[in-house]
Parts: structure tokens; sequence; C-alpha cells
């Protein structure tokens, strides 16, 4: 019994809500009565009126049931929360592609609820805005109408309908319930909330309109995550869709969920707290997540922004939220203005304003010229100078790098809607009145200070206050300069459009000096802060402390005469006579010293102190040096840069030669780098072999003694080009300074940093060179040859006048004498023996490798940039030039042509195809023929075969009488350079060179033509000629073709009575006979039916 009570009592509660529904009906609608509504029709009219015209977009029926259920009453068991589904289920049987079905965890529509929703005008909520309520319900739930044309409502028991088309029984629409007894049932609903949970008590359920389907999707899949942010009641939000597919989904599924934690405030009637929303998208795992520092402040109602739709609110509740990291969006834009639900109004401002404003009826945005919504924009520049500075200074333990993010608050960006941009220069005028700006006052005090009192420092001059703090310099003087100094979190480049906003500026360049001078950072600081300072005022020196206090300040260290410190200003250093001098180490100093007495350097001067020229050293800060050099008058000498100025005074053959000694010592002591010593050895001046003081040279040869160049060359031939001979006196030893030199020591110096150079080393200059114009011992000609090696695989080009002697010079050995290397060939084994056995006649410069202790070869790559060649095929050109100069049109003598063509044998015998050779000679007319001299190439060597072709052509045969038979041995070698030797099917030639020969034509002769017109390519031409010519034997002599036709023995009768020729068999005998398709090409008649005859 106990168990079926709630069963009961659902039952019960639905009877009750139909009896109800029917009572609606009948007494408000008519329904069942004999008389009808006269009023039906306006209604009708009115309802259909508001619904169409209260919103400018179709889907602001979503912010309407948003708002309603935020109006709702909840269990306090229960989390608020409104689901929105969409399914394919058409479950109210309308026919509906597409069904909303809206699900609300609220206590349930009462029976005054039912009776509201029935009538215009008449909501439950009306006149309850400072009761909390956002919206009335009644005439917002109506909007529904634009997307759905019959809303089902299924809440405590009630299960009803309502339809836009006027209803049969009353003639209105809208407003008239009707009781749902099939579809849906209760059982529809709970399949698609979803079997396992339970059915909230309040469902709606809004088959879709076909052109709305799209837009209702729309708007569901683009809900704004912040749409719960300043909803009391709703904690949850969702949107998914009912599909057996979940990846067939077509809008975007969400979630959002709100947790609040409130922190009170109950000075100046505020109250503030945090809310932390949530959103899942499409099921994801992860969330996005955002919270949100609230500010909520009451304001007392003007009384000249009193309207009527208001007049029972007596305070404005402004809440403004402020959010922490990145706004959640879900891709769409963020509202800057919220009335509860979100507006579409982007303010650009870096917060939320949420108040009760009055709206336009799209929702889209607030009405501007409302005295209401002026009166609260008027009082937002207050509320958020008193939440930020509540935010700014809520906890007093919070470290100075927590504040600058907040500042990120401000409203720094133009809005693009004036109103905004007026309220946003409110608020700057207000927070620059306020102490809201964090100072660095280095304790652990917090000082906070107007933006008018507070300056920024470059940031150069940050670090160098760091660095001077983690040494434990005190630096609580920073602030007693004239301003304030802000902090240094909040002074970086991140915030300088912050900055700008609240019109921070930075501390003037005279500040820097007179701060300088009241501390104890040059005098106290550790030598690192004192470089960075040196550095940080060089840099800005010209452009800003140079016409300040600062040239006052005591910047300047030096070591006095008594070994103290001391302290001097630029100023000081400007006015007086004072010369400090600057050098890398201590070792350099006491170095420098020792040689200068040596050298006759200055002497007297005062260096900075020994710590700071090695931190200067050390941290590399050159333009340190530079602003000491240029503005406080000191002298810098690096022992490189001393060395330098020494070179550059030299003027003594023996300060050259001391010189020298103290380069090598400063070197060998690891004093002077091996990149200054090569600079210093190439600059100073030398002593050459005359004892003459040299300033400029090209290049150093060294001693002349013992040098391989000397043996070359005997003397230097390249004086005029500035190459300079060692004196003998660098070979020497010798001590100075208390160091002692050893004999050689100055030569291996030089030799390895000044360039002093011998052959096979030695860059030689664009000049002639003798000795490669007399032969060379088999010695020099090598370390010529190895000279020249090392300079290509130095990627030196030989100089042109230089090379130009070593290529045409007859310095080697070959077999035809001592030859210039250009011309002359270094052979193989392989084919040298080739050339000294038979040449045709033609001596071939070979290098004389034993001569060289067939050394030479080794030297392949040289002796090809002089000129030398090493293949066969270059020594058969050398040999083809010779026998047949190209400028030349002299012919072969008959000697010279079986010489050549018994050494193409013997090279062919030794397996060389000397192509190179036949290319060169083949093209020459120098062949002897039967029509005079020609080129081999096309040429022919007669024989039997070209008896009948030498009838009827014009050939170039070779003239056999000049050269004897011996020619006919050299078929092969005249094959190579292009002579016909055989027929070979040549045809087509024999067609080309045709000529009418002088006498009858032999039928040997005629057979052969015939042949010709059978086999060569293109006999057209030819066959023109046969047909004109007289070449063919009848019975009454030779005839042309045309008049001429074989006859067959059918046809011998027809002799007797016609006048035609016929051919002379006997004279051809049967071998004519195959040849009848050539003889009717050439027109010969070989069928009397298609001759006409002259007579009959």
């Amino acid at each position: 019994m106990g168990s079926s009570s709630p069963a009961v009592g659902v039952a019960m509660a639905a009877e009750a809500a139909r009896a109800h529904v029917e009572r609606i009906r009948r007494e408000r609608f008519y329904i069942g009565r004999e008389e009808r509504n006269p009023l039906a029709e306006d209604i009708h009219q009115a309802v259909s009126y508001l619904s169409e015209e209260l919103y400018s977009k179709d889907v602001h029926f979503l912010m309407e049931l948003i708002q309603n259920a935020e109006d709702n009453d909840y269990p306090v068991d229960v989390e608020p929360s409104l689901e929105f589904v969409i399914t394919k289920k058409d479950i109210t049987s309308t026919g509906a592609d597409l069904t909303l079905v809206v699900f609300n965890n609220e206590k349930g529509f009462s029976a005054l609820n039912i009776e509201s929703i029935c009538r215009i005008g008449k909501s439950t909520k009306k006149g309850n805005r400072h009761l909390g309520y956002i919206g009335e319900k009644g005439i917002g739930f109506k909007s529904v109408f634009l997307v759905s044309s019959q809303p089902h409502i299924f809440s405590n028991g009630y299960q009803i309908k309502f339809s836009e088309k006027p209803s049969v029984n009353c003639d209105i629409g809208y407003i008239v319930p009707e009781w749902v007894d099939g579809k849906p049932s209760l059982d529809d609903i709970q399949a698609v909330y979803g079997c396992s949970k339970r059915l909230p008590t309040t469902t709606i359920i809004l088959p879709l309109k076909t052109d709305k389907i799209l837009a209702v999707k729309n708007e569901l899949s683009s809900t704004h995550p912040e749409i719960l942010l300043f909803l009391s009641k709703i904690r949850r939000l969702s949107v998914r869709e009912m599909n057996d597919d979940p990846k067939a989904s077509k809008i975007n599924q969400i979630s959002i969920s709100s947790e609040v934690e409130y922190k009170m405030r109950k000075d100046i009637d505020a109250e503030s707290y945090t809310v932390h929303l949530a959103i899942q998208e499409n099921g994801k795992g992860k969330e996005d997540e955002c919270t949100y520092y609230m500010w909520k402040q009451k304001f007392a109602v003007k009384p000249e922004c009193r309207v009527q739709k208001r007049i029972e609110v007596d305070q404005w509740v402004i809440t403004l939220a402020f959010p922490h990291g990145q706004r959640l969006n879900n891709g769409a834009r963020s509202p800057g203005m919220y009335a509860f639900l979100p507006t579409e109004m982007v303010t650009n401002l870096p917060f939320i304003i949420q108040a009760d404003f009055l709206l336009a009826s799209s929702r889209e945005s607030i009405l501007f010229d409302n005295k209401w919504n002026r009166g609260i924009l008027d009082c937002v520049p207050s509320a958020f100078v008193n939440a930020f500075g509540a935010l700014l200074k809520s906890s007093s333990n919070a470290p100075l790098f927590a504040l600058p993010p907040i500042f990120r608050f401000l409203p720094i960006q133009a809005s693009p809607i004036m109103l905004f941009d007026s309220i946003r220069q409110s608020i700057k005028t207000k927070v620059t009145a306020e102490d809201i700006i964090p100072c660095e006052s280095y304790t652990t005090e917090k000082i906070f200070c107007k933006p008018t009192e507070v300056s920024r420092l470059d940031r150069a001059f940050w670090r160098i206050l760091n660095m001077a703090q983690k040494q434990g310099n005190n630096l609580q003087n920073l602030s007693l300069h004239g301003t304030f100094i802000l902090s240094s979190y909040l002074d970086c480049q991140e915030y300088d459009d912050v900055l700008r906003f609240l019109g921070i500026g930075y501390a003037n360049y005279g500040w820097y000096g007179k701060f300088i001078e009241g501390s104890n950072l040059v005098k106290e600081g550790p030598e690192e802060v004192y470089v960075e300072l040196l550095s940080f005022i060089a840099e800005n020196w010209q452009t800003k402390f140079s016409n300040t206090h600062m040239k006052h300040a005591p910047l300047i260290k030096c070591v006095s005469g008594n070994g103290s410190l001391s302290y001097y200003s630029v100023q000081y250093m400007s006015t007086t006579s004072l010369c400090i001098c600057l050098a890398p180490n201590v070792n350099d100093l006491s170095w420098l010293i020792c040689w200068n007495k040596e050298l006759s350097a200055a002497s007297g001067l005062f260096f900075m102190p020994l710590i700071t020229q090695n931190s200067l050293n050390v941290l590399c800060r050159r333009n340190i040096m530079e602003w000491l050099r240029n503005v406080a008058r000191l002298n810098f000498f690096t022992l490189y840069e001393y060395a330098v100025l020494v070179a550059k005074a030299l003027h003594t053959r023996r300060l050259v030669l001391v010189y020298c000694h103290f380069l090598h010592h400063s070197h060998e002591k690891k004093y002077i780098t091996d990149g200054n010593i090569r600079q210093l050895c190439n600059a100073m001046p030398v002593v050459d072999n005359n004892g003459c003081l040299i300033n400029e040279r090209n290049s150093l040869l060294v001693l002349a003694k013992g040098s391989n160049w000397a043996a070359l060359m005997v003397s230097n031939p390249w004086k005029a080009q500035k190459y300079i001979e060692l004196s003998a006196d660098y070979s020497c030893a010798g001590t100075y300074a208390g160091y002692c030199t050893s004999e050689g020591q100055l030569i291996t110096l030089l030799r390895t940093y000044a360039k002093a150079i011998d052959v096979p080393f030695l860059r030689p200059p664009n000049a002639s060179f003798p000795s490669a114009s007399k032969p060379l011992t088999v010695e020099n000609a090598l370390l010529l040859l190895q000279w020249i090696r090392n300079l290509i695989s130095s990627g030196i080009q030989l100089p042109q006048h230089f090379l130009n002697c070593l290529r045409n010079g007859k310095w080697v050995k070959t077999s035809n004498g001592y030859n210039a290397p250009s011309g002359s060939f270094l052979t193989s084994d392989e084919w040298g023996n080739l050339l000294q056995t038979q040449s045709a006649s033609v001596v071939v410069p070979m290098i004389d490798q034993e001569f060289y202790g067939n050394k030479i070869s080794a030297y392949k790559v040289e002796l090809g940039a002089l000129g030398v060649l090493f293949e066969l095929s270059d020594a058969l050109k050398y040999i083809g030039n010779k026998l047949m100069p190209i400028d030349t049109t002299s012919t072969l003598s008959q000697a010279s042509l079986f010489s050549l063509l018994k050494f193409i044998r013997y090279l062919n015998e030794n397996h060389v195809t000397p192509v190179h050779l036949i290319e060169r000679i083949k093209n020459g007319c120098w062949l002897k023929t039967s029509v005079g001299h020609r080129s081999p190439v096309g040429s022919i060597l007669f024989d039997l075969e070209w008896e009948s072709a030498s009838a009827v052509s014009s050939l170039p045969f070779v003239h056999s009488d000049f050269y004897d038979d011996d020619i006919f041995g050299y078929k092969q070698e005249l094959e190579l350079l292009g002579v016909l030797t055989s027929f070979k099917q040549n045809y087509q030639l024999i067609i080309d060179n045709f000529k009418y020969p002088t006498c009858s034509v032999s039928s040997s002769v005629a057979i052969f033509m015939l042949r010709c017109v059978r086999y060569a390519a293109y006999p057209q031409n030819f066959l023109k000629r046969l047909q004109e010519w007289k070449w063919l034997k009848t019975n009454v002599g030779f005839r042309a073709p045309t008049e001429t036709f074989l006859v067959d023995d059918k046809w011998k009768c027809i002799l007797r009575i016609v006048d035609e020729v016929p051919l002379d068999l006997d004279y051809y005998g049967d071998e004519i006979r195959p040849y009848m398709v050539e003889l009717k090409k050439a027109g010969l008649v070989t069928d009397l039916e298609e001759k006409q005859f002259n007579r009959v």
C-alpha cells in the first residue's frame, strides 16, 4: 500500500490538472458552450502580433526559456539545471523532422502558472523585479511559436499543448490549452531523456518548424559559455543531440557548469565573490575553464532616471565580472553587456557589465537613449574604481609580482561604442586620482601612490639595481630624488599600454645622476655592478646624460701616484690635464714597461685599477672604452695597440731589429695572439740585404744563402715588384730587455708571420721569369713543378705573364731537344712506344722521362697547366695537324699517303683506333681522284662492281694510276678515312651522280640502271630522265622507253599490221624480264591493249 501511494498521488494530480485545463477551456474560451466568445478573434490577433513582433530574431525563444528557468523555484536538494535535447524522433506525432525537448528540474508549473500562460500579459512575475525576477512568464513563453507550431508542456501532472492555428472550437490560437492523451507519453519523454535517469519535473516539447531547424541548431550550438555568469539559480546548462551514431551529430554538444565562492564585503554596500565556469564540448574529456572575479555594488536609483517599467525598483545592482585568464567563448563573440543574459554588444572593455538594463525587443542591445540605462552606466566608473582597488589591495600578503596582471582590467582600448568610450574616459579620470600604483621601496612595506606621483626607469637601469640589491647594496633612497619609482614588476614592456593609459612616464634624465651621486653604487658596489653602470651611462650619454647632473657624478676610478683610489667626474676630467690610461691586465702592463725601456715609449701614465681593467676585459664592454676615450679623455693601450704605435715610429736599423726581438718574445710569452702577431709583422718595416730600411713591400724573400729561390733564379729578379730579400742580421742571436734570442729564431718568426718565404711557396708577381727561357737542370725543373703544384693546390691562379714565360720557355727536355711545355707530350707506357716506333714521318715532341729520372710523370696536373698534352688522341691530332695544316690546301704526296696508311694500320694492329687522327685528316681535299683532289669521304676505290656504275655516273674514283696498285692493299685503312671500297648497294649514289654516257648503252649497263630504279630510295627524278633518253635497244636502233614496247607471244602477229617498235630481246636476253615493273615505270609499253596504234 505504501509503495503505491506515490503513483496514486501522481494520478490524482494528473486528474486535477486535467479538470483544471477543461475548466479554462470552458470558462475562458467558451469551448463546450453553445455561445461563442465574442472577443475570440481579437484575442487571437493580439497574441499573434505580439509573438511575431516581440523579437527580430527567430531564435530568441531560447533566451526566454533560460530566463523563465532562472525565475523558477527549485527544491533545496537539487542543482538547478536546464537541458536541451534535439531528437529526430517525432514523439508528438505531428510530422516534425526534428524535435527540441527542454528539461528543467524546477518545482513545476502551478495552477497559477497555467492560468498565466493561457492569457496575454498576466505574468505571475510582473512587478517583482525588486525580488530578483529577471523575466515575465506568459508572453515570453509564447515566443516558442516562432519555431514550433505546437509546443507541449508536461509538468506537475499537466500534459498540455498549444497551437498557433485558431482552435476549431473557439477561433483562438496560441493560448488555448489542449490535453495530450496520446503522443507523447511519459515513456516517450523518458526515452529521450535517458532511461537510467530520473525525469525532471518540467518538460517542454517543441516539434520544430521545418524552416526553423537550421536556425535553432545554430543557436543551440553557439550557446555562449558565459550565459550562466550572472544567473543566481541555474548552475548547469547542457545541449545535446539524441543520435544512435554520435559522429553523425550536426550540433555542437556542450555542457556548461558554474560554481560560486562567495566572499562577502559589506563596505560601501558591495560584495565580491568568484565564479568558476567550465564548459565541455562534444563529449571531450577535457573541460575549458575560467574564473571570474565578481564585484556587485548597489546604487540608489536617481529620481530623474526612474521609468514606469521599473517603478518598484529603488536600487540599481551593478555587477562587474573580471575574467582571470582567457574568457570562455565557444568560438562566438564575447559580449560585454549582460541583462542577466548576454546581449550582442561588444564593448571592447576587459570586464563585463551586468545590470537590470532595459533592452531592445531583439535583445541585441540595451536602449541607449533610455534614462534608466544611462543612470546605470553613470555608476559603472565608480563601481569599477571600487572593484579595482579592492582587487588590488585585497590581500596584504600577496607579493608585488602578483599585482601587474590586475592592471589588464583597465580599459585601455577604445570602445567602438561612443557611450562606452566616455565610460572608459571617466574610469581613467577616477583611477588616476587614486593611490593604486605599487612603488619600489626595497623594503617589506608596500607603497601605493597616484599615477601622477610615479615614474618609470630604463630597463637596463633596473637590471643594474637588481644586481646591486642581490650583492647587498642599500637602495632605500631610490624614491628620495623628486619622484616615486614604479614597481619593477609593472615597469616592463608588457604593460607599456597600461602605463600610457595611466599617464605614467619615465623619470627625467637628471634623476639618474642625482641618484648615483647620492648612493654608494660607485664606491661600494661590486665591480660587476660598476661596469654595468658605466655601460649604461656610455650607451645613453649622448642622447640622455651629457647635459644633466650625470657629468658631475664621480664615475671614474683611477689609481693615483700614492697607490690609493680616487674618483673623478666627467666634468673634472674635461677641465684638467690629467691623463689616465687603460691596459688589459697587469701582466701586459709590466711587460710594456720592461720593453718600453728599449723602445723609448712614453711613461708617467695613470691607469685605472687593475680590477676594473680585468672586469672590462672579461665582460668585453667596448662601448665603455669608447665612451671613456671620447668623453673622459682616457688613453687606451693594449699591448697590440702599443706595438702598432711603436711600429709606426721605428726609424733606425737598430730599432727595427730590436722591435723584431720584442715581437718574438711577446708572442712566445703569449702576450700577442697569432692573429695580431701576423698583422704586426706585416706592418713593421724591415732591413734588406743592403742594410736599407724598407717600409713597403709585396713579399719577403728569405736569406739567399741556402735558399731554393737563389738556386733557381740566382738573383732576385723582382725587386721592381717590391720583393725584398732579408738582411743577414735577422739570422743572428741577440739579447734585449733581459731576454735572449737564439740564432735563427727571428727568421722562423718572419717565415711564420711576416710571410718571409722561399720557393716552392713563394707567390710570384705578374712579371717575367727569366729562368724559364733556358734549359733547366733536373733538380730545378722538378722544383719549378713542385712550386706550381703548391700554387695550384692553394687555389692561387698563376699570373698571366709569369705563366706565359713558363709555357713558352724552352726548358723541358724532349725527344726533339729542349722544347716549351706547351705542345709537348708526356706519354704513357701504353702508347709512347707506338709513336716512337712509327709516327707517319712526323716527330712528336715527347718529354724525356728517363732524363728526369721518371719523376716528372708525378706532375701531370702541373704540366697540364703549362700546356703539356697526355693523351694519344692529342698526339694523333698533332700528327694530323702536321700532315694536314688547318690553313693550307696542299695535298699529300704518294709517299706521305702510304706512310699515313701504314701508320693507321700499325695503330689498328696494336688495338688503337686513331679516331682523332682520322677526324682531323679525313675532311681535307688531299686525295687524288678521277675528278680532281677530293676528301677521302665519298671517294671510291674502283673494282669490277663499279664498272657499270662508272659508265652512267660521274664519281670520284681514287686515281689508281697515280697511286699504283699498292693502294688496293689498304682497303681497311681507306674505309676508316671514308673511302668506299665496295659497291654495297649504293644505288642512290649512282642516281644522285647520274650522267648520260657518251656511247650506246650496253645490255649490262641497262640492266644496272633498272636495278638502280628498283633499289634506290628516291628514283623519281632518275625515272623522268630515263623516260626521255633513248637508251633501250630496239629492232630499229636505240629508243626512249615511251617509244618502245615489249612483245608478248600472243601479240607477235599484230606486228605485221601496226607501225610500232618492239624491244630487242635478243640484245638483252632473259636478264631483262625480271625488271618489267621498272621498265613500265620508265614508260615501256608491256600490254598492246593499252597502246593506241599509229597504223592499223
